[in-house]
């Protein structure tokens, strides 16, 4: 088997030793992983420049990465199933995302939440994938080897690096995030360019190259440096920039793709590995999840269309998927000189399949699974900001946006009405405050993790007993529920002080050339732009075309899934998306008819709506109620989402109602 040595570091108690319900007390596990993969192997080849990858004496190309494992501590106590967490950026999201476990550093011990994963029996998994994650504690990688030319010289190439950044600076790190660079061959190359945009959908002007340099400023010194860019008069905010460049540092990262296949199959399958070592969970697991939020939802829709849910023996690997907010993209997964966190609108990124059941013969996101007979049983849950992104309904629509497409059997796909991509909660602000990143209006706070919970649960009844989901949940044509994003521009703004978006974003189709992961056209060749296709609204302004929570349904405000930058910030008109991610917005209810009447604004005040507290939190309960009829919600979850409602209720009328009561 591919992975050769599972080399644990430590084993310890998780959460303290606390017990899980029928499934006891659990344990951690961490350590590095080693693999040894056969580049010749049929469906390694699909990998970029694994040909190119050094190879030990028996011919394999090497790579470690390193993995965290957290089990019940009697296996015999589990429910026998995997739950891979796809790791993003590095970092862990099952236990936050579906554990709702409070956020806390990636170098913190992992919290258990509210023990859902744990009371449900599952062991789970995490493996590094990624090879540029930064050097910090508790972050998860992938080693990688870099490719070489036949003579042993390096692998050179162009590569295009894009930012737009939140406030005013004088020097820009060549990476997303702070993530590995890739630093330039040549610091006077006059081949390379730099060009900025007003927004990034507009036209490019090329910056003048004495205007800026491969460097630092220290001191108010330019210092020569091949992972830094200065500009004359500083980058400004809201601007997009690009920088085309030459560089020779070319890991192979898509073996990281391999890396997550390898180690549930071992994990699955192996007894020990090559040092004799057991398998911390050997004959424990009769069936395997993944789970991938963002960027890894889009990591899992890449692994499904290379065809990599098969092992190196022609095992199933994972019997179902859980992609979340990964909309109808993939990513730089498997590309020479990727960058993995990219969401550059120039990027591999857009390029299609964006459907998986492509019409006419084309290939889909699962055709190659499809045709080796290891296709996965997925659910896909969205989010509005996946579709104010550009991309959420191609997922679901053909590529000029005039019909719907076909949803293959094995497939569910769900939008969470009115959420945004990064689950939400209070206080209400319009700031991030981990990013500055700030909207003109309040950043949205509906919390979609209770639906995440139900849509496992019913993951796993649907492998396990074929039993349905419940049906498809997303904008259609069909049900007259989709519409183009500028559709609502009157619609929103009607609404007193609020502003929406003069620039949405867009996927276009892009020219890279003959193979998507050795691109030979860079910067890209770019095409007209795709539909961009959003859920139609009430008469709140609250999305009707998917799944909606007691939030959306009885709203105390109207939440969206895009925002629009704050001039604070820069890129006045433009959706808000720092990093490419599209953050959503809450447009609360006036309190009383006389603060509506006052302001100008045509919905019903709260007050209008609900005779008391006790009232709205009554019907917020009866909709929960209704949805677990539907299967959308667990019946543990009616008092998370009932408590939620309470909170919102008195941090928009509480304080005014308290008032009242000492009058």
């Amino acid at each position: 088997m591919a992975l050769v040595k599972l080399e644990i570091t430590t084993r310890k108690a998780f959460a303290e030793g606390q017990s899980f319900s029928a499934a006891g007390r659990y344990e951690q596990i961490d350590g590095l992983a080693h693999f040894a993969v056969d580049p010749a192997h049929p469906d390694n080849a699909v990998i970029a420049d694994i040909a190119l990858a050094p190879r030990n004496a028996g011919g394999l190309v090497e790579f470690t990465s390193d993995f965290r494992i957290i089990k019940p501590v009697d296996n015999d106590h589990g429910n026998g199933r995997l739950l891979l967490d796809v790791l993003n950026r590095g970092k862990e999201l099952a236990l936050k995302n579906l554990n709702s476990a409070p956020d806390a550093p990636p170098d913190a011990d992992p919290h258990p939440g509210n023990g859902f994963l744990m009371r449900q029996g599952y062991s789970l998994v995490w493996c590094g994938w990624q090879h540029d994650v930064p050097e910090a504690a508790g972050l998860f990688r992938c080693n990688v080897p870099n490719a070489k030319n036949d003579d042993g010289s390096p692998v050179s190439g162009k590569i295009v690096v894009s930012f737009q950044p939140l406030a005013r600076t004088d020097t820009q790190f060549l990476s997303d995030r702070d993530h590995r660079p890739y630093p330039t061959n040549h610091l006077e190359s006059w081949d390379s360019v730099l060009t900025v945009q007003e927004h990034e959908d507009a036209a490019e002007t090329v910056i003048p190259r004495e205007e800026w340099a491969f460097a630092r400023l220290v001191d108010g010194r330019r210092v020569p440096d091949a992972t830094h860019l200065t500009l004359k008069g500083g980058f400004e905010a809201g601007k997009v920039y690009r920088a085309v460049y030459e560089t020779s540092h070319a890991p192979v990262i898509g073996l990281g793709l391999l890396a997550t296949r390898d180690i549930v199959a071992w994990l699955r399958h192996g007894k020990t590995d090559l040092d004799g070592a057991a398998n911390p969970l050997a004959g424990a697991l009769g069936r395997a999840y993944a789970y991938g939020r963002s960027q890894s939802g889009r990591f899992l829709r890449q692994m499904l269309h290379l065809g990599l849910n098969r092992d190196e023996e022609s095992r199933v690997v994972f019997e179902g998927m859980l992609p979340n907010v990964a909309g109808g993209k993939m990513g730089e997964f498997n590309l020479r000189f990727g960058q993995p966190s990219s969401l550059s609108n120039r990027s591999v990124n857009n390029l299609p399949p964006f459907l998986d059941l492509e019409p006419a013969g084309a290939e889909g996101v699962l055709a190659e699974v499809t045709r080796r007979g290891v296709a996965p049983k997925i659910i896909y849950t969205n989010t509005s900001s996946e579709y104010w992104g550009g991309h959420g309904a191609l997922a679901h629509v053909i590529s000029d946006g005039t019909a719907d497409a076909e949803m293959p059997d094995n497939v569910r796909s769900w939008l969470f009405c009115g959420t945004q991509h990064a689950p939400a909660n209070l206080p209400i602000s319009d700031t991030n405050p981990d990013s500055g990143a700030r909207g003109a209006q309040a950043l949205n706070y509906v919390d979609y993790r209770p639906l995440m919970r139900a849509a496992l649960v019913h993951l796993d009844k649907w492998v396990t007993h074929n039993e349905d989901p419940p049906p498809n949940g997303y904008p259609s044509h069909a049900a007259n529920t989709i519409v183009e994003a500028g559709q609502l521009a009157d619609r929103f703004r009607r609404l007193p002080g609020v502003e929406f978006p003069e620039h949405h974003k867009i996927m276009r189709h892009l020219d890279f050339g003959p193979d998507r992961a050795v691109p030979t056209v860079i910067p890209p060749g770019v095409g007209d732009g795709y539909p961009s296709l959003v859920s139609a609204v009430d008469a709140d302004g609250n999305e009707v075309g998917g799944i909606r929570l007691p939030a959306i349904a009885v709203p105390l405000a109207t939440y969206t899934g895009w925002n629009v930058r704050h001039a604070d910030i820069g890129g006045t008109g433009q959706v808000l998306s720092p990093g490419g991610t599209v953050v959503g917005g809450a447009i609360p209810f006036a309190v009383s008819r006389a603060d509506r009447t006052a302001s100008g604004d045509p919905r019903t005040s709260i007050e209008e709506r609900y005779a008391s507290r006790d009232e709205y939190l009554a019907r917020v309960r009866e909709y929960a109620d209704t949805l677990v009829q539907q299967g959308y919600l667990l019946a543990e979850d009616v008092d998370v989402v009932v408590g939620q409602g309470a909170e919102v209720y008195d941090a928009i009328v509480g304080v005014r109602e308290a008032v009242a009561a000492d009058d």
